[in-house]
């Protein structure tokens, strides 16, 4: 588990993350969301020890991060998948981190292959393409077998082959039970991967929520059907609100798509189309609209 409280990190006079308190779970994949400069990186840097707090604190299972006898073993972190010498090989870079971690060689071999880095942990990382490199990252990240694990942008150079992987792995590693927190500027990715949602927006604490709450929040759902009439009128007295829309269709607020199938039902209406038009990215774009820090102007 990751607790953070109060955390506040101030560069001069920019305040990059102030007064954020949250908690992110083991058992779950939690999306860390929010535009660039809204101090994501700053707050998972804190969590590694790697900024020191100007006020608040962060704790990983109950203690910081200097408090960690043996780091590698407790947190795995992916920030940059490029901090790894160019010359030095695949092989030889996980095994130094896991000298310096009582890390034994034989796991070092085993991540190689879980990455699937295995035919290449002899190739010098400077030659590796920025998929392999990720991957490379990654292996460094699961090297301790650790119980909490942060990933930066973990599909960065990626193949759709690789995508699909590493959403596997992160849901498989929640599934152990151990604390895995994303974050990510792909909203399609992370509809499919997340669980829970931290948005943070100018440092500041904008949502924790379940991904499933988050996009049903303001959901409007576009409802075609023969017998409308009748159907409006049960979407009235279930609670909903009806306004036309194109082609004769019905734009329904208030109610879940499941709950417009039973007024539908109810009633004794035949329903030809029935669309959920909010998808995690416009629910993102829509929350997050006033801390975006740089905004184009329209055409």
């Amino acid at each position: 588990m990751i607790e953070i409280i109060g955390l506040t990190k101030r560069y001069g006079t920019r305040t990059a993350v102030d007064d954020l308190t949250f908690t992110v779970r083991p058992g779950q994949v939690t999306g860390f969301l929010g535009p660039n400069g809204a101090g994501k990186s700053t707050t998972m840097r804190a969590i590694l020890g790697l900024d020191r707090p100007d006020a608040g604190g962060v704790t990983v299972n109950g203690r910081g991060y200097a408090g960690l006898s043996r780091p590698m073993r407790e947190v795995g972190a992916l920030l940059d998948a490029r901090a790894v010498h160019p010359r030095r090989t695949a092989r030889n870079h996980l095994l130094c981190l896991a000298q310096t971690n009582g890390i034994s060689a034989a796991r070092v071999d085993e991540v190689l292959a879980l990455v699937g880095l295995e035919s290449v942990a002899r190739n010098r990382a400077g030659g590796f393409s920025l998929g392999m490199g990720q991957r490379l990252g990654i292996a460094v990240a699961l090297l301790g077998d650790p119980k909490v694990l942060l990933f930066d942008e973990p599909v960065n150079g990626l193949d759709p082959e690789g995508i699909k992987w590493i959403r596997e792995l992160m849901r498989g590693l929640a599934a152990e039970g151990r604390t895995v927190l994303v974050s990510s500027h792909l909203m399609s990715e992370m509809a499919q991967t997340a669980d829970h949602l931290i948005v943070i927006g100018r440092g500041r604490l904008i949502a924790d929520i379940g991904v499933t709450e988050f996009v049903r929040q303001g959901q409007n759902v576009l409802v075609r059907a023969e017998g409308q009439e009748s159907l409006i009128h049960r979407l009235a007295e279930a609670g909903a609100t009806v306004t036309p829309g194109a082609d004769g269709a019905l734009i329904v607020t208030g109610l879940e798509a499941r709950e417009i199938g039973r007024c539908a039902l109810d009633a004794g209406v035949v329903l030809t189309e029935l669309t959920p038009q909010r998808s995690l990215e416009q629910a993102y774009m829509d929350l997050t609209r006033d801390s975006v820090e740089f905004q184009t102007s329209a055409a």
